[in-house]
């Protein structure tokens, strides 16, 4: 057998044991809170803290031994290192995999308390991260945009923002338009509604649920099928279908920040986002920042009824701010990713166009990566050990508009919009 040979049946071998170990780490179900929690929140009419504390998550075990779990991932990375070597780049991304994996044990370890909130900085970021030294904190961004977008939703509203589909009628029209784009797989994704969930929709491995409580408009339904359909479940089919790597099916925590930055930029590039959409995303930015500055559940609450939102909107999206927390305690700050991870991603393929690495665009469809995985991506490809992604959203399948546009804005950002407007004013006067 030859040398390559040897490596491959390593590589996938531990690729199945790290989606083995993983399997049972469900993040989101092990910190959300039950019905409960809500039906007592309004029964005291919104006046009193949702009952959350640490011996309420104590009560919902994890469904593994936290030692155990941690010991098997660090005996993963022992083995990868000592079979591949320590700077093979599958070893690189193994670790990096590994040590994700045990900080999210240890965040899920300690729900209800403090620890809870700074191990999901650590994972997912915070309001307070720079992309540079000296540039804009993140939550500058919600900030800056809040009122624009306010706006101009209110101001372009039409028929497609009507909330016309129920649940039934939206899984049928998603399930034949995902199946004409995962052509070759029609069969492997399935649309289905669910009576277990908080948001109105979310993907898995391949499948997209669709919470049966909620109604979808024409708007929705274009952005759940590239949102949820060709990247996330795209990603997911793509790691699957890799021959040795197929470890690059499942992601750690901080994949969520490309994922859904990733999935945000196919949003615009693709014309299927929207103002209402958008706000949404910097609603959360917002959100974060202000219980990172000491606002508890009730605060966020009337935050969002204060923006518009309904009763049940506004629990449920401050619940996603403070599950896994306590609704004094600190925030989860997942929900950052779809903003910090667009403002990733829009720079990144700027820059990697500037630098006429086109190249490396689809590559990041590869499966559920981070950035910084980029580098070794291309290493495993001209190793031949890593095949191309199947599965591209249509703009990233011919990368000609989007780096026509791309280049052109290497020159756009150079304006001053202030400077702009003191010229252009008179236009809109």
């Amino acid at each position: 057998m030859s040398t390559l040979n040897k490596e491959l049946q390593v590589i996938r071998a531990i690729s199945q044991r790290l989606i083995d170990a993983q399997r049972n780490i469900r993040i989101l179900d092990s910190i959300k809170w039950d019905d409960r929690i809500k039906d007592d929140f309004f029964k005291n009419k919104a006046q009193q803290q949702p009952l959350v504390d640490e011996n309420y998550y104590s009560k919902r075990p994890l469904p593994f031994d936290v030692a155990e779990k941690t010991e098997e991932f660090a005996e993963i990375l022992r083995d990868t290192q000592n079979q591949c070597g320590d700077y093979s780049p599958v070893t690189r991304l193994i670790q990096r995999r590994c040590s994700e994996y045990i900080s999210a044990i240890q965040m899920l370890a300690v729900r209800g308390t403090p620890n809870f909130s700074k191990i999901a900085m650590e994972l997912y970021g915070s309001p307070e991260d720079v992309f540079y030294a000296g540039g804009p904190r993140l939550s500058d961004l919600g900030v800056l945009l809040f009122g624009v977008l306010t706006t101009l939703d209110v101001q372009l509203q039409t028929p497609a923002d009507l909330k016309r589909h129920t649940p039934q009628e939206a899984q049928k029209q998603l399930q034949a338009a995902l199946s004409t784009f995962f052509h070759h797989q029609p069969n492997k994704v399935t649309v289905m509604v669910s009576d277990d969930m908080i948001a109105d929709a979310s993907a898995g491995a391949d499948t997209i649920k669709l919470s049966h409580k909620a109604m979808f408009s024409d708007r929705d339904l274009k952005y759940l099928e590239v949102h949820e359909g060709w990247v996330h479940v795209g990603t997911t089919l793509n790691g699957s279908l890799q021959p040795n790597c197929f470890f690059l099916s499942k992601g750690s925590p901080s994949c969520s920040v490309t994922q859904e930055g990733l999935a945000v930029m196919t949003e615009v590039v693709s014309l299927s986002s929207y103002p209402g959409r958008l706000r949404k995303i910097t609603n959360r930015v917002i959100a974060l920042d202000k219980v990172a500055n000491g606002a508890n559940f009730i605060d966020i609450y009337r935050y969002l009824l204060d923006c518009g939102l309904s009763e049940a909107d506004s629990y449920n999206n401050a619940v996603r701010v403070f599950r896994g927390s306590t609704p004094t305690g600190g925030p989860f700050t997942k929900d950052l990713s779809y903003a910090k991870g667009f403002l990733l991603i829009y720079n990144f393929i700027r820059f990697a166009i500037s630098q006429h690495k086109i190249d490396a665009i689809p590559l990041l469809f590869t499966g559920k990566i981070v950035l910084d995985d980029l580098p070794l991506l291309i290493e495993l490809k001209q190793q031949g050990i890593l095949t191309d992604p199947v599965y591209l959203p249509p703009p990233f399948q011919d990368l000609a508009a989007v780096s026509a546009w791309m280049s052109m804005s290497l020159f756009l950002n150079k304006f001053d919009l202030n400077e702009l407007q003191k010229n252009l004013h008179f236009l809109l006067a």
